[in-house]
């Protein structure tokens, strides 16, 4: 409980030291002198407390200084020399941004819970005489025989013993038409069954199981730090320690070596910590970033962090999955033909009929194919389910067929309407055939229709310099017409989550920084291995929680303008930052020289600090 509320606590402490801070400038400005004193007092304190603790924490378990520390003697030494707001200022706007990372942070994790609650806990384990008995999945062994009922989350990874079943492998391999499963064929924990009961042997483990594998993945990529953040991290000690050996030696060495009275020389010393504290680096880039992610959030895109926004600057490739991302996720019917002499609507009234009576991913397109064509599903018709192969309808005796080449008959369904089939698959369809007696009497073709806006995305990227790649757990020709249909510069086929994971780092050594988008549970380790995770906005939970970037309005478009958007907040950050460390720069020199006081010191300071918050706010216009 402690930390889910920890960053809401840190978070409004900031904002009542700001509060404080304008309740204390105004006292002073009438004259109630020591009353502000107390306000701002109060203000250090509230404002400070959480970057104080976490900086001696810090310090006692690392060993070594951090920037905390530095800020909360910036502040206390300006007010030592009787500037209180400066030093409560610099205290408010640390504070601030700490609250906002520590919150940031701790919702980092919440997608391996998502994962774990995607599994079953329980498994129909057979005994020696086939009699099932409800047992836990972690009991399992290898080797354990298994009843796996219809519609029932498969356990564990195993192979099929008896039975046929198709079974949704979309957790698993992202796409949305089932595989059909029969004895010797490989199944996978978290898949579901479809309406066949099967007996499948254990080959692995609870703990080695593919699902598992997923969760781990996820797990090892978070925890692995990015090379930016190392550097920070260095950078943070070397600059705290530079700064505080400087202000130590200026406490006496001036006084020695160029005659000042001690007076001079601490006041030197304090407007030093003062102009050195990093609030104006740091205000370098926070407003902006804030400013860019609320310039995103505007136009459906929810950015996690600054450092993914930052991240988005350096993509050269991004690999994009294909189901549910550069298409709709469902399949529709593309093609109807029939046999020439029958009447297409009588036909296709015919197969809506059969195919009404199940929920099958394919049956469920030609249903609503029917509808638009303003054909009813109308006729009595005995519909039995051959679990992976199709199903059969009987009406006035006759006996129909409905399903793949080798359920109908394959030498005629290949050889049907000229052999058009083969040029269907090739186009990356999905055929399927009706027919009765005396033959085939029409089939229908379906595809996962690309994204309208999917070609205006990939083209965008181009014309940012990007690298686009295709990962799909399809076949290797629907993957081809695919691409080539969005414009995708390369792509691999029959990719499981493993594999996405292995393509995506082979990526990585070929472009530094590759994003990857996605929207299913399979995309979960790919998200979170690449530079940057993109999810679809109707895309799983655990994809969501996994992203570094959401789309939320399950717009494509918006992946191009997040990394325009990013290259904007760059180029200003830049600016902010060779600005700011100009004017500290300047004004340290200035301090050796005596050329500034104390008041000129706090209004270079603050007033660089004012105006690169300022040139940051520039990111909430849109592009």
């Amino acid at each position: 409980m402690i930390n889910k509320l920890t960053p809401h606590i840190e978070l409004i402490n900031a904002l009542v030291s700001g509060v404080l801070i304008l309740v204390g400038w105004l006292l002073s400005r009438s004259d109630f002198s020591t009353a502000s004193v107390i306000v701002f007092l109060l203000a250090f304190v509230i404002g400070g407390y959480f970057k104080a603790k976490e900086g001696i924490e810090k310090t006692i378990k690392d060993r070594k200084l951090n920037v905390e520390l530095l800020m909360i003697l910036a502040a206390v030494g300006s007010s030592l020399i009787g500037y209180w707001a400066e030093g409560a200022i610099l205290i408010f706007i640390f504070s601030l941004s700490g609250a906002l990372e520590t919150y940031t942070i701790n919702k980092s994790k919440k997608e391996i819970a998502s994962l774990v609650n995607m599994q079953p806990d329980k498994a129909w384990k057979l005994d020696a005489s086939n009699a099932p008995h409800l047992v836990d999945v972690d009991s399992l062994k290898i080797g354990d025989w298994l009843l796996i009922k219809p519609g029932e989350k498969i356990p564990a990874d195993a192979r099929v013993i008896d039975g046929v079943s198709s079974v949704d492998e979309a957790a698993i391999s992202g796409e949305p038409i089932p595989v059909t499963k029969q004895v010797g064929n490989e199944i996978f924990s978290g898949t579901i069954n479809g309406s066949g009961a099967l007996t499948a042997e254990v080959m692995k483990e609870n703990a080695d199981s593919l699902f598992q594998k997923i969760i781990a993945l996820v797990q090892a990529a978070q925890n692995e730090k990015s090379p930016s953040q190392q550097f920070i991290e260095r950078f943070e000690g070397t600059y705290v320690k530079v700064v505080l050996v400087t202000v130590a030696l200026m406490l006496f060495l001036p006084h020695y070596l160029v005659g000042w009275d001690w007076s001079t020389t601490f006041y030197r010393a304090m407007v030093l910590l003062v102009v050195a504290s990093p609030c104006a680096v740091v205000a370098s880039v926070m407003p902006a970033t804030l400013a860019s992610i609320s310039n995103g959030a505007r136009n459906g895109i929810l950015v996690k962090g600054g450092s993914h926004l930052e991240g988005l600057t350096k993509l050269t490739a991004i690999a994009f999955d294909k189901t549910g991302t550069l298409t709709r996720g469902k399949p529709e019917v593309t093609e109807f033909i029939t046999r020439q002499d029958l009447d297409v609507h009588e036909t296709l009234r015919l197969l809506a009929s059969i195919e009404d009576k199940s929920n099958h991913p394919l049956a469920v397109a030609i249903t609503a194919y029917a509808k638009s064509q303003g054909v009813s599903a109308d006729l009595n018709i005995d519909v039995q389910d051959v679990s992976g192969f199709g199903m059969t309808g009987t009406i006035n005796g006759s006996l129909y067929k409905v399903g793949k080449p080798n359920f109908v008959g394959q030498d005629e369904a290949f050889a049907f309407a000229g052999g058009i089939s083969d040029s269907l698959a090739s186009e990356g369809k999905t055929v399927t055939y009706i027919r009765d007696d005396q033959g085939i009497l029409a089939l229908i073709a379906l595809k996962d229709q690309v994204r309208p806006e999917a070609k205006e995305t990939i083209a965008r990227l181009k014309s940012l310099g990007i690298t686009t790649i295709m990962l799909t757990g399809d076949n290797a020709k629907t993957a081809e017409s695919i691409a080539k249909e969005a414009g995708i510069d390369e792509f691999v086929a029959e990719c499981l989550p493993e594999t996405k994971v292995l393509e995506l780092k082979k990526l990585k050594e070929k472009y530094p920084y590759v994003g990857m988008v996605g929207d299913g549970i399979n995309d979960a380790p790919a998200l979170a291995t690449a530079s940057t995770g993109f999810a679809m906005g109707d895309g799983t939970d655990v994809a969501l929680e996994t992203a570094d970037v959401v789309l939320m309005k399950n717009e494509l478009t918006k992946l191009a303008y997040s990394v325009e958007l990013s290259r904007k907040m760059q180029r200003i950050v830049k600016q902010n930052l060779a600005f700011s460390i100009a004017i500290i720069a300047i004004l340290i020199v200035s301090n050796f020289l005596q050329i500034v006081n104390l008041p000129l010191g706090v209004i270079g300071h603050e007033g660089s600090t004012i105006l690169v918050i300022l040139n940051g706010l520039r990111m909430l216009k849109s592009l």
